[in-house]
């Protein structure tokens, strides 16, 4: 089934072409990124370093996870409303789910899921939640959050060799791994009641701190803005920046469209939404948010048996900044 997945996910790297790298002299850059990334060298980019801003907080300022702790779904489901959303992924039959109000707080977590080094992200000002295998050149590598932003959506480095790399596709934009891309894993933006229901012997990422109110979140009434934080592009036409789309290669819908229509099938590719799921970026207590519902995007494959896929529920401003030239229908 791993492999499985795995060849899913790179026909649809190759599909966005996202794994032709076109570099860029990377000229001068600000002195703090050579100080606190020295490994990273700046001397090979495959964008523009120029769009890349500080977000804040400095490396590591937001404080990835390493090594989570875990309790049975069926041990904690109690100690939650059933509605939180979490991030879930299974690989080998190991089924586990990230809280976001925890993922909000530490946008990345390095964990190893059925035997298989992945690092579990989510970025709060896009509302992008992806897997990716943590596996560089035969390497397993750690990442960590740069505190930096391009389009709004985070930088993350890798700490073997301090390259950065893009949230949402994947590539390693700046240093000596440039051009690179990492495998996406399949996930889903779901309740933590949904996944108790899928996976009644699963595991939920435990609190990483003590003290730490994590129903609580830091970016309240964030999805209702008319613009992005910390975004200076184009915003797409005819959709609010931050509705919601669900978005799979070089095409994405609306979640309105697909809330309506309840199922969308296009060919082989089926997207399907019910309801019963907070947002983590409405509402200061995630536990009050709106409900945006559940998505599950599926591919039926020769079996005729649908199949999770790839695919990421985000911002439409997301979308249309590092895909200007996908469909986005709503």
């Amino acid at each position: 089934m791993f492999k499985l997945l795995v060849a899913i996910s790179v026909a649809l790297i190759a599909s966005t072409g996202a794994a032709i790298a076109q570099f860029q002299e990377v000229g001068s850059v600000p002195r703090y990124w050579t100080q606190a990334f020295p490994l990273n060298g700046f001397e090979k980019a495959t964008i523009d370093v120029n769009e890349i801003m500080s977000g804040g907080p400095s490396r590591d300022g937001i404080r990835s996870i390493e090594n989570p702790m875990f309790s049975l779904v069926s041990e904690v489901l109690d100690s939650y409303v059933a509605t939180v959303p979490v991030l879930s992924i299974e690989i080998n039959g190991d089924a586990r789910a990230y809280p976001l109000g925890i993922l909000t707080r530490h946008e990345i977590a390095n964990d190893v899921v059925g035997g298989v080094p992945v690092t579990i992200t989510f970025c709060p000002l896009c509302n992008s939640g992806i897997a990716y295998l943590r596996e560089i050149n035969g390497e397993v590598t750690e990442f960590g959050v740069s505190g930096l932003l391009r389009n709004s959506d985070m930088v993350m480095y890798d700490r073997n060799s301090e390259t950065f790399w893009q949230q949402f596709t994947g590539e390693a934009i700046v240093g000596p791994l440039a051009g690179q891309q990492l495998t996406p894993l399949p996930v889903r933006m779901e309740s933590i009641e949904k996944f108790a229901q899928r996976f009644p012997m699963g595991k939920v990422m435990d609190p990483p701190r003590y003290g730490v109110n994590y129903s609580i979140n830091p970016y309240g009434g964030y999805d209702g803005l008319n613009r992005p934080f910390l975004y200076d592009g184009s915003l797409p036409a005819g959709i609010p920046a931050l509705a919601r789309v669900i978005a799979v290669g070089d095409t994405a819908w609306s979640l309105e469209m697909l809330r309506q229509a309840g199922q969308i099938d296009v060919g082989d590719l089926r997207l399907s939404w019910s309801a019963g799921q907070n947002s983590a970026l409405d509402t200061f207590n995630i536990q009050q948010g709106k409900d945006v519902g559940n998505v599950v995007v599926q591919r039926k494959d020769q079996q005729g048996i649908y199949r999770d896929i790839v695919h990421d529920v985000t911002f439409a401003f997301t979308f249309h900044a590092f895909r200007p030239n996908g469909q986005l229908i709503f």
